[in-house]
Protein backbone atom coordinates (compact mmCIF):
# COMPACT_ATOMS: atom_id res chain seq x y z
CA UNK A 1 0.00 0.00 0.00
CA UNK A 2 1.51 2.99 -0.63
CA UNK A 3 2.16 6.73 1.29
CA UNK A 4 -1.17 7.83 -0.48
CA UNK A 5 -3.73 5.08 0.44
CA UNK A 6 -2.49 4.81 3.98
CA UNK A 7 -1.89 8.04 4.91
CA UNK A 8 -4.87 10.28 3.05
CA UNK A 9 -4.93 13.75 3.17
CA UNK A 10 -7.97 14.52 4.86
CA UNK A 11 -9.64 17.78 3.73
CA UNK A 12 -12.19 20.44 5.45
CA UNK A 13 -14.17 22.88 3.43
CA UNK A 14 -16.71 24.61 3.87
CA UNK A 15 -17.93 28.66 4.42
CA UNK A 16 -16.58 30.61 6.82
CA UNK A 17 -18.06 30.61 10.36
CA UNK A 18 -19.94 27.26 9.85
CA UNK A 19 -17.56 25.56 11.80
CA UNK A 20 -14.56 23.71 9.44
CA UNK A 21 -11.52 24.48 12.86
CA UNK A 22 -13.93 23.08 15.53
CA UNK A 23 -14.89 19.91 13.48
CA UNK A 24 -11.15 19.82 12.74
CA UNK A 25 -10.03 19.58 16.52
CA UNK A 26 -12.97 17.42 16.92
CA UNK A 27 -11.29 14.73 14.64
CA UNK A 28 -8.35 15.73 16.25
CA UNK A 29 -9.94 13.94 19.50
CA UNK A 30 -10.38 10.30 17.39
CA UNK A 31 -7.27 10.48 15.38
CA UNK A 32 -3.78 10.75 15.16
CA UNK A 33 -3.62 14.40 13.58
CA UNK A 34 -2.04 17.93 12.67
CA UNK A 35 -3.39 20.28 11.03
CA UNK A 36 -2.25 22.36 8.16
CA UNK A 37 -4.16 25.92 7.70
CA UNK A 38 -5.54 26.44 3.81
CA UNK A 39 -6.36 30.27 4.89
CA UNK A 40 -4.73 33.19 3.39
CA UNK A 41 -4.72 35.73 6.28
CA UNK A 42 -3.31 33.38 8.82
CA UNK A 43 -0.02 32.85 7.83
CA UNK A 44 0.38 36.46 9.09
CA UNK A 45 1.53 37.11 11.97
CA UNK A 46 -0.22 39.69 14.17
CA UNK A 47 -3.79 38.76 12.17
CA UNK A 48 -4.87 36.79 15.13
CA UNK A 49 -8.24 38.16 16.44
CA UNK A 50 -9.29 39.13 12.39
CA UNK A 51 -8.60 35.52 11.07
CA UNK A 52 -9.73 34.04 14.18
CA UNK A 53 -6.47 31.63 14.41
CA UNK A 54 -6.91 29.38 16.54
CA UNK A 55 -5.61 30.20 20.45
CA UNK A 56 -1.74 29.42 21.08
CA UNK A 57 -2.59 26.64 23.67
CA UNK A 58 -4.80 24.82 21.25
CA UNK A 59 -1.79 25.14 18.76
CA UNK A 60 0.40 23.49 21.18
CA UNK A 61 -1.79 20.40 22.29
CA UNK A 62 -2.85 20.01 18.84
CA UNK A 63 -0.03 20.54 15.91
CA UNK A 64 -1.22 23.36 13.55
CA UNK A 65 1.24 24.32 10.00
CA UNK A 66 1.76 27.31 8.14
CA UNK A 67 0.32 29.60 10.72
CA UNK A 68 2.46 32.97 11.24
CA UNK A 69 5.06 32.17 8.99
CA UNK A 70 5.01 35.41 7.38
CA UNK A 71 5.52 39.22 9.08
CA UNK A 72 2.53 41.10 7.17
CA UNK A 73 4.54 43.11 4.58
CA UNK A 74 6.34 39.51 3.25
CA UNK A 75 4.56 38.48 0.10
CA UNK A 76 2.78 34.77 0.18
CA UNK A 77 1.42 33.31 -2.70
CA UNK A 78 -0.87 30.35 -3.82
CA UNK A 79 2.79 28.75 -5.20
CA UNK A 80 4.34 29.28 -1.94
CA UNK A 81 1.60 27.47 -0.10
CA UNK A 82 1.61 24.28 -2.67
CA UNK A 83 4.91 24.48 -1.61
CA UNK A 84 4.77 24.93 2.22
CA UNK A 85 1.77 22.43 2.20
CA UNK A 86 3.36 19.79 0.16
CA UNK A 87 6.42 19.56 2.56
CA UNK A 88 4.08 19.56 5.37
CA UNK A 89 1.88 16.65 4.45
CA UNK A 90 5.52 14.53 4.31
CA UNK A 91 6.69 15.27 6.94
CA UNK A 92 3.36 14.79 8.93
CA UNK A 93 2.75 11.54 7.03
CA UNK A 94 6.83 10.49 8.28
CA UNK A 95 5.20 10.44 12.03
CA UNK A 96 2.76 8.48 11.42
CA UNK A 97 -0.22 11.26 11.59
CA UNK A 98 -2.77 11.79 9.24
CA UNK A 99 -2.69 15.39 7.64
CA UNK A 100 -5.83 17.11 8.11
CA UNK A 101 -5.96 20.47 5.46
CA UNK A 102 -8.59 23.33 6.88
CA UNK A 103 -9.42 26.25 5.26
CA UNK A 104 -11.44 28.04 3.72
CA UNK A 105 -9.25 29.90 0.87
CA UNK A 106 -10.90 27.71 -1.76
CA UNK A 107 -7.80 28.93 -4.79
CA UNK A 108 -5.49 27.49 -1.99
CA UNK A 109 -7.16 24.12 -1.42
CA UNK A 110 -7.81 23.42 -5.25
CA UNK A 111 -4.00 24.64 -6.54
CA UNK A 112 -2.86 22.07 -3.98
CA UNK A 113 -5.05 19.09 -5.06
CA UNK A 114 -5.01 19.03 -8.24
CA UNK A 115 -1.48 20.38 -8.73
CA UNK A 116 -2.07 23.44 -10.59
CA UNK A 117 0.95 24.85 -12.29
CA UNK A 118 1.63 29.07 -12.06
CA UNK A 119 3.95 31.15 -13.93
CA UNK A 120 7.51 31.88 -12.67
CA UNK A 121 6.83 35.60 -13.09
CA UNK A 122 8.18 37.82 -9.93
CA UNK A 123 6.17 40.44 -8.84
CA UNK A 124 6.14 43.93 -10.45
CA UNK A 125 5.65 46.02 -6.91
CA UNK A 126 5.33 49.51 -9.77
CA UNK A 127 2.71 47.79 -11.77
CA UNK A 128 0.75 46.32 -9.42
CA UNK A 129 0.68 49.68 -7.15
CA UNK A 130 -0.72 51.22 -10.28
CA UNK A 131 -2.96 48.02 -10.84
CA UNK A 132 -4.07 48.54 -7.30
CA UNK A 133 -4.45 52.20 -7.53
CA UNK A 134 -6.80 51.52 -10.87
CA UNK A 135 -8.60 48.89 -9.12
CA UNK A 136 -10.07 51.27 -6.36
CA UNK A 137 -10.82 54.14 -8.22
CA UNK A 138 -12.44 52.87 -11.29
CA UNK A 139 -14.15 49.88 -9.52
CA UNK A 140 -13.81 46.00 -9.64
CA UNK A 141 -16.41 45.61 -12.44
CA UNK A 142 -14.43 47.35 -15.23
CA UNK A 143 -10.88 45.41 -14.25
CA UNK A 144 -13.27 42.71 -14.15
CA UNK A 145 -13.97 43.46 -17.20
CA UNK A 146 -10.71 44.20 -18.83
CA UNK A 147 -9.48 40.57 -17.41
CA UNK A 148 -12.28 39.20 -19.54
CA UNK A 149 -10.96 40.78 -22.79
CA UNK A 150 -7.68 39.07 -23.04
CA UNK A 151 -8.03 35.56 -20.64
CA UNK A 152 -12.38 34.65 -19.93
CA UNK A 153 -11.31 31.46 -18.86
CA UNK A 154 -9.41 33.28 -15.75
CA UNK A 155 -12.32 35.96 -15.60
CA UNK A 156 -14.93 33.37 -14.99
CA UNK A 157 -12.55 31.68 -12.08
CA UNK A 158 -12.24 34.82 -10.46
CA UNK A 159 -14.34 37.55 -8.70
CA UNK A 160 -15.02 40.79 -9.43
CA UNK A 161 -14.24 41.31 -6.01
CA UNK A 162 -11.20 39.01 -5.45
CA UNK A 163 -8.91 42.27 -5.68
CA UNK A 164 -5.62 40.54 -4.52
CA UNK A 165 -6.19 37.60 -7.35
CA UNK A 166 -7.81 39.62 -9.92
CA UNK A 167 -4.63 42.54 -9.77
CA UNK A 168 -2.17 39.22 -9.91
CA UNK A 169 -3.57 37.92 -12.94
CA UNK A 170 -3.33 41.34 -14.68
CA UNK A 171 -0.04 41.68 -13.52
CA UNK A 172 0.87 38.06 -15.01
CA UNK A 173 -0.60 39.20 -18.63
CA UNK A 174 1.14 42.71 -18.79
CA UNK A 175 4.16 41.48 -17.64
CA UNK A 176 4.68 38.43 -20.10
CA UNK A 177 1.62 38.61 -22.37
CA UNK A 178 0.43 35.15 -21.42
CA UNK A 179 -2.57 34.52 -20.10
CA UNK A 180 -2.64 32.98 -16.24
CA UNK A 181 -5.11 30.32 -17.40
CA UNK A 182 -2.42 29.26 -19.89
CA UNK A 183 -0.28 27.98 -17.71
CA UNK A 184 -2.19 26.28 -14.98
CA UNK A 185 -2.82 22.05 -15.18
CA UNK A 186 -4.98 20.23 -13.33
CA UNK A 187 -5.00 16.91 -12.67
CA UNK A 188 -7.93 14.47 -13.11
CA UNK A 189 -7.98 13.78 -9.78
CA UNK A 190 -7.16 14.61 -6.62
CA UNK A 191 -3.33 14.19 -4.93
CA UNK A 192 -2.09 12.99 -1.72
CA UNK A 193 -5.17 10.42 -1.97
CA UNK A 194 -7.62 13.35 -0.46
CA UNK A 195 -10.69 12.51 1.01
CA UNK A 196 -12.56 16.08 0.98
CA UNK A 197 -15.58 16.91 3.19
CA UNK A 198 -17.26 19.48 3.19
CA UNK A 199 -19.27 21.56 5.91
CA UNK A 200 -22.79 23.21 5.26
CA UNK A 201 -25.47 24.62 6.93
CA UNK A 202 -28.76 26.80 6.53
CA UNK A 203 -27.79 30.23 5.08
CA UNK A 204 -29.78 32.04 8.06
CA UNK A 205 -27.57 29.61 10.33
CA UNK A 206 -24.72 31.07 8.73
CA UNK A 207 -25.36 34.18 7.99
CA UNK A 208 -26.36 34.42 12.19
CA UNK A 209 -22.83 32.93 12.70
CA UNK A 210 -20.77 35.71 10.43
CA UNK A 211 -22.91 38.33 12.70
CA UNK A 212 -22.04 36.86 16.13
CA UNK A 213 -18.31 36.57 14.82
CA UNK A 214 -17.74 40.05 14.09
CA UNK A 215 -19.29 41.12 17.02
CA UNK A 216 -16.75 38.27 19.30
CA UNK A 217 -14.55 39.65 17.46
CA UNK A 218 -14.99 43.49 17.79
CA UNK A 219 -15.52 42.67 21.84
CA UNK A 220 -11.86 40.69 21.81
CA UNK A 221 -10.41 43.51 20.18
CA UNK A 222 -10.17 44.01 16.39
CA UNK A 223 -9.94 47.21 16.26
CA UNK A 224 -6.76 48.14 18.48
CA UNK A 225 -5.16 44.73 16.38
CA UNK A 226 -5.80 46.59 13.68
CA UNK A 227 -4.42 49.96 15.43
CA UNK A 228 -1.32 48.17 16.53
CA UNK A 229 -0.76 46.91 12.92
CA UNK A 230 -1.24 50.75 11.47
CA UNK A 231 0.91 52.10 14.56
CA UNK A 232 4.10 49.55 13.94
CA UNK A 233 4.64 51.02 10.11
CA UNK A 234 2.92 48.76 8.30
CA UNK A 235 1.13 49.99 5.03
CA UNK A 236 -2.62 49.67 5.09
CA UNK A 237 -2.12 48.92 1.22
CA UNK A 238 -0.57 45.70 1.96
CA UNK A 239 -2.74 43.01 0.75
CA UNK A 240 -2.50 41.48 3.93
CA UNK A 241 -3.98 44.34 5.20
CA UNK A 242 -6.55 44.55 2.51
CA UNK A 243 -7.63 41.04 3.74
CA UNK A 244 -11.25 41.17 5.26
CA UNK A 245 -11.59 42.01 8.56
CA UNK A 246 -9.15 44.66 8.39
CA UNK A 247 -9.67 47.03 5.27
CA UNK A 248 -13.15 47.76 7.24
CA UNK A 249 -11.23 48.87 10.49
CA UNK A 250 -8.76 50.50 8.45
CA UNK A 251 -11.75 52.66 7.10
CA UNK A 252 -13.04 53.60 10.39
CA UNK A 253 -9.37 54.04 11.82
CA UNK A 254 -9.54 56.86 9.17
CA UNK A 255 -12.14 58.32 9.83
CA UNK A 256 -14.16 57.96 6.71
CA UNK A 257 -17.12 56.46 8.73
CA UNK A 258 -18.63 55.46 12.53
CA UNK A 259 -17.79 52.05 14.17
CA UNK A 260 -21.52 50.90 13.43
CA UNK A 261 -20.53 51.11 10.17
CA UNK A 262 -17.69 49.09 9.85
CA UNK A 263 -19.27 46.64 11.49
CA UNK A 264 -21.87 46.91 8.99
CA UNK A 265 -19.53 46.08 6.43
CA UNK A 266 -17.78 43.33 7.62
CA UNK A 267 -21.27 41.46 7.91
CA UNK A 268 -21.90 42.39 4.90
CA UNK A 269 -18.47 41.33 3.37
CA UNK A 270 -18.20 38.28 5.22
CA UNK A 271 -21.55 37.28 4.11
CA UNK A 272 -20.65 37.97 0.39
CA UNK A 273 -17.49 36.11 1.22
CA UNK A 274 -18.92 33.21 2.35
CA UNK A 275 -21.40 32.67 -0.76
CA UNK A 276 -18.53 32.67 -3.16
CA UNK A 277 -16.43 30.21 -0.78
CA UNK A 278 -19.38 27.65 -0.91
CA UNK A 279 -20.29 28.43 -4.98
CA UNK A 280 -16.35 27.58 -5.50
CA UNK A 281 -15.96 24.47 -3.33
CA UNK A 282 -19.88 22.93 -4.72
CA UNK A 283 -18.01 23.73 -8.50
CA UNK A 284 -13.91 22.94 -7.85
CA UNK A 285 -14.05 20.04 -5.08
CA UNK A 286 -15.33 16.49 -5.30
CA UNK A 287 -16.43 16.79 -1.43
CA UNK A 288 -18.56 14.79 0.44
CA UNK A 289 -21.11 17.29 1.95
CA UNK A 290 -22.35 17.21 5.75
CA UNK A 291 -25.34 19.25 7.04
CA UNK A 292 -25.21 21.03 10.56
CA UNK A 293 -28.66 21.22 10.54
CA UNK A 294 -28.98 17.26 10.43
CA UNK A 295 -26.12 15.87 12.21
CA UNK A 296 -23.86 17.36 15.39
CA UNK A 297 -20.39 18.40 14.69
CA UNK A 298 -19.25 15.23 17.11
CA UNK A 299 -21.58 12.60 15.29
CA UNK A 300 -19.81 14.14 11.57
CA UNK A 301 -15.96 13.46 13.32
CA UNK A 302 -17.32 10.10 14.14
CA UNK A 303 -18.49 9.36 10.52
CA UNK A 304 -15.11 11.17 9.27
CA UNK A 305 -12.95 9.30 11.34
CA UNK A 306 -14.56 6.35 10.60
CA UNK A 307 -14.19 6.74 6.88
CA UNK A 308 -10.98 7.19 7.11
CA UNK A 309 -10.18 4.60 9.13
CA UNK A 310 -11.42 2.00 6.96
CA UNK A 311 -9.04 3.54 4.19
CA UNK A 312 -6.26 2.27 6.22
CA UNK A 313 -3.33 4.04 8.36
CA UNK A 314 -3.36 4.36 12.28
CA UNK A 315 -6.48 4.56 13.96
CA UNK A 316 -7.72 6.10 17.28
CA UNK A 317 -10.54 6.85 19.78
CA UNK A 318 -13.57 7.67 19.36
CA UNK A 319 -16.99 5.97 18.90
CA UNK A 320 -19.41 4.92 15.98
CA UNK A 321 -20.72 7.56 14.05
CA UNK A 322 -24.47 8.90 14.48
CA UNK A 323 -24.35 10.65 11.77
CA UNK A 324 -26.92 9.23 8.86
CA UNK A 325 -25.20 11.48 5.88
CA UNK A 326 -24.74 14.80 4.14
CA UNK A 327 -26.77 17.23 2.64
Amino acid sequence: MDADQALPLIVIVGPTAVGKTELSLLIAERLPVEIISADSTQVYRGLDIGTDKVSPEIRRRIPHHLIDIRRPDEPYSVADFQRDATAAIAAIRSRGRYPVLVGGTGFYVTALLYGYSFPDVPPDPELRQRLLREYDTLGPEVMHRRLASVDPDSARRIHPHDRKRLVRALEIWYQTGRRPSEVRERRGSPRFGARCFGLTDERASIYRAIEERVDRQLARGLVEEVKGLLDAGYSPDLPALQALGYKEIIGYLRGEYDLAEARRRLVRNTRRYAKRQWTWFRHQLDARWFHRGRCSLPAIADRIAEEVRGQGGPGGSGGQGACSGGG
